[in-house]
């Protein structure tokens, strides 16, 4: 029985050693696969198609990238130590990624590879403007073997020089800015899907077509109360609701079948299955609450720029995290990935830390009632704790990580990017780059191959005719156009098919910069609509019909709108004006110029079902002989809305008439004012579309030419009217080196002549400057003397006016003088100093320095 047992478990043991050898020539395999597969999603610059690390020019690097400080070698030596201790204790568990070689070759540990930097973009001051910069900024490479770490880690000043890097150059320059910027950040090495490591989004939904998550609201729970009043009592039919629920359970089911049949559809669409699941390497930021009012802990994924929820089945453990302070080792179970991990750094139990000086982060107190219960003598601790903590790390090796301002625009390699989305594809673009202004295209496609194009989104910036955005549905050959304020006709948006005029146009336009206050015009070959807002009249809708045009007539002393679509039909509507009665406030009038009729439709009166109307029916205002006709009751049917009787005055109905004939004259003037406008609209679009402009900022030195040129020509002038001011301006030697002769060696006794007639000139010069000042000083006061005995005589004979007047000129006199006393008084202090500066400067002047040295 023994024997048996032995030789069971002999078997069990090679079938386990035959099966972790299939894993391995499995890994083996896939890693040259993995590779080769990650290339090719990989963006890379068509200037560096083949770029190899090891042509990198490490010769100007500063001597921390070649040597380590006593410092760094005492950091790496207990590193080894508790490297020795850790795969002793956890001798299943990989090796830790400690201290890997920088560019020249030097082991470096990794927290001191974190250069906190804050850059002065106001960008960079956040999180996810951080993020999405080194996304879009870096290359990926991917890991030379997707199963373990890198061997070597750059600095982030090389990663930034030359634009690539893998993961953890990624996180380590997204770590430094984040840091930098005031966030509890954290670099993590751990393990991921396989389309996080290899930046596969092919099956991730665009980021700009994802729709914002609806927040649900939580209804306020009543409390119960014995007093509260007894609920009506409820007379639904029973029978009824149970029709409805089983018809409800029924549509329920329906839902659930097609469901399932679209589940067997996007099965195609599901991530095929990954052999080397997780044991995928990759590396990421950790950004824990608590500082930058950061409320939940999460994730960023530095290759895409976007936040994760640390429940995210995407990544799937945690080896070790760390900052710029000190480095943590995961000892929680990873089985379920990193759902059940707790970030609590301070926890020893659950994070192994390096460096004992500190056991806890610095963590903020939330409320300021804490922070005066803690005592002095736990501050004292924890700030001896910091130092403890900054003496056993030494500070980081990087040189300051600096980006310029043309790099930071620019972007991406090249000005230009391209993601892959489900369905979707992105492309990016530095500003300027393209000359009609373009920056982001989303192009969305009907199927997963990307063939069938649906629609068509381009984002601009910089343009002078103020063009956001334009969406262009494909199927339906629909272009939606948005605008900035500021647009030269007040345009907001403009959908069209095509910019030939009278065919369908929608146009939207910022009402607030309009007279009129008009807010949209819908046109289309037989009708325009125009929708007004914010206006005195309370017009709110004006709708034109129009009919078909007759033959081409051209006659001679005839107008050029000849040709004009012939108007049928003009019909306003109007809100309520609360100043009149309702039922002598008009609601809506009707032109119908073919019928030569006019209908009003009054507002409703308060429990009224019928509205007051009235109908005109207009005549030939003289019948054919010349003779004015004369208004009678059958031109004008009135209805008034709770009144049998008929208005007799036929005056009154005249003149209404009469102004409503004159008001059609006047809205047939506007619409074909706005039929022009619509044609000037599409005219200078045309011209816009056709000749781009891109506006740039005066203070854009490099890029705004015109500016350039005029500031040249302004300098060229100045030179040519003043040629040589600023030498002389600065040459105080001049006029007394012209009386010698400009000799280049003069004696001793020239050099000593020449100081003393400087320092004499600028004597005379501070003694005449201070005599003007006292000069002035003393007519000033001498002034005041005379008005204060002026005013003395003459105070009885002053108005209140003229002594009002008086004063204030007095009080004007006397901060004057204040101002002389002050500039006296300063000439009188500063004097000696300015005469001591020069006898200085004279001493140290090399053209006389040799003689006055031995004076």
């Amino acid at each position: 029985g023994g024997r048996m047992e032995v030789l069971e478990e002999k078997e069990e043991e090679e079938q386990r050693e035959e099966e972790e050898l299939k894993v391995l020539e499995i890994s083996a395999k896939l890693q040259d696969l993995e590779t080769e597969v990650s290339t090719e999603q990989v963006c890379v610059p068509s200037d560096v198609p083949n770029f190899d690390w090891s042509s990198a020019d490490t010769s100007q690097l500063p001597s921390s990238y070649r040597t380590n400080s006593l410092k760094e070698k005492k950091l790496l030596h207990i590193a080894d130590h508790f490297l020795q201790q850790y795969t002793h204790l956890c001798p299943d568990r990989k090796p830790l990624f400690l201290h890997p070689v920088n560019e020249c070759g030097v082991e470096k540990f990794v927290s001191t590879t974190v250069r906190p930097t804050l850059l002065p973009y106001t960008e960079l001051y956040h999180w996810d403007g951080c993020a999405s910069f080194v996304s879009d900024y870096l290359t990926m490479e991917p890991l030379k073997s997707p199963i373990t770490p890198p061997s070597s880690l750059y600095s982030p000043t090389t990663i930034l020089k030359y634009q690539r890097g893998n993961c953890f150059d990624f996180s380590m320059l997204l770590c430094s800015l984040l840091i930098g910027a005031g966030y509890d950040a954290y670099c993590v090495h751990g393990y991921a899907t396989r389309e996080i490591c290899t930046l596969d989004e092919t099956l991730e939904l665009c980021p700009l077509l994802r729709k914002p998550q609806e927040v649900p609201k939580e209804g306020m729970k009543k409390k119960s109360s014995k007093y509260r009043v007894k609920p009506p009592p409820d007379l639904q039919s029973k029978f009824e609701l149970q029709q409805e629920a089983r018809k409800k359970a029924e549509a329920e089911a329906a839902q659930k079948n097609k469901e399932k049949e679209e589940e067997k559809v996007t099965e195609v669409e599901k991530p095929k299955r990954d052999p080397l699941y997780g044991l995928r390497v990759h590396a990421w930021v950790l950004v824990l609450s608590g500082k930058r009012e950061v409320a939940e802990t999460f994730f960023i994924n530095p290759f895409t720029g976007n936040s994760h929820s640390t429940m995210d089945e995407h990544f799937l453990g945690i080896e070790s995290v760390w900052n710029h302070r000190n480095y943590w080792v995961n000892m929680q179970d990873c089985w379920n990935g990193c759902k059940d991990l707790i970030f609590d750094l301070g926890d020893a139990v659950r994070w192994e830390i390096m460096l004992s000086g500190s056991n806890k982060p610095l963590q903020l107190f939330p409320d300021a009632e804490e922070e005066k219960e803690l005592s002095d003598r736990d501050t004292d601790d924890m700030e001896k704790e910091e130092e403890d903590t900054s003496s056993d790390m030494p500070p980081s090796w990087v040189a300051p990580i600096q980006i310029s301002p043309r790099e930071f625009e620019t972007r991406c390699s090249q000005g230009r990017k391209v993601i892959l989305y489900k369905k979707a594809k992105l492309e990016k673009w530095a500003p300027y780059l393209n000359g009609n202004g373009l920056v982001k295209r989303l192009t969305i496609y009907a199927d997963l191959d990307c063939t069938e194009v649906v629609e068509v989104r381009e984002w601009f910036k910089n343009r002078e005719d103020m063009l956001d955005m334009r969406e262009v549905n494909k199927q339906t050959q629909l272009t939606t156009e948005y605008f900035s304020p500021g647009h030269l006709l007040s345009l907001k948006a403009h959908t069209y098919t095509s910019l030939e005029p009278e065919t369908e146009h929608t146009m939207e336009f910022y009402n607030e910069a309009r007279v009129d206050g008009l807010q949209k015009r819908v046109e289309n070959a037989n009708e325009m609509t125009e929708y007004f807002l914010g206006r005195d009249d309370f017009l709110h809708v004006r709708h034109m019909e129009f009919g078909k045009r007759g033959k081409k007539i051209h006659l001679a002393g005839t107008r050029t709108d000849i040709n004009s679509r012939p108007i049928v039909q003009i019909t306003e509507r109007f809100h309520r004006n609360l100043e009149k009665p309702a039922d002598e406030d008009v609601a809506e009038r009707i032109f119908l110029m073919a019928e030569e009729t006019i209908h009003l439709i009054y507002h409703l009166k308060d429990k009224y079902i019928t509205a007051s109307k009235k109908d005109f029916f207009k005549a030939a205002e003289r019948d054919r002989k010349g003779n004015e006709i004369i208004m009678t009751p059958e031109m004008c049917i009135t209805y008034q809305a709770g009144s049998s009787e008929k208005d007799t005055k036929l005056l009154h109905l005249y003149k209404l008439l009469q102004e409503l004939t004159e008001e059609e004259k006047q809205l047939k003037k506007q619409v074909r004012q706005s039929e022009a406008e619509v044609l000037n609209i599409l005219k200078i679009r045309e011209n816009e579309e056709r000749a781009v402009k891109l506006s740039v900022s005066i203070y854009d030195t490099e890029r705004n030419e015109k500016r350039r040129q005029q500031y040249e020509a302004m300098k060229k002038a100045m030179e040519d009217e003043f040629p040589g001011q600023e030498e002389q301006d600065l040459d105080y030697l001049a006029p007394f080196l012209i009386q010698i002769g400009h000799r280049e060696k003069m004696t001793k006794e020239q050099a000593l002549r020449v100081r003393d007639d400087c320092l004499a000139d600028f004597k005379r010069r501070l003694i005449c400057k201070a005599n003007i000042i006292q000069a002035r000083f003393e007519k000033a006061v001498e002034e005041l003397q005379k008005k204060d005995q002026w005013f003395q005589e003459n105070q009885n004979q002053l108005s209140a006016e003229e002594e009002d007047d008086f004063l204030t000129r007095y009080s004007e006199t006397t901060f004057h003088i204040h101002i002389l006393a002050l500039r006296l008084n300063r000439e009188k202090q500063t004097a000696p100093q300015k005469y001591l500066a020069l006898e200085e400067k004279l001493r140290k002047d090399p053209r006389l320095a040799e003689h006055l040295g031995h004076a």
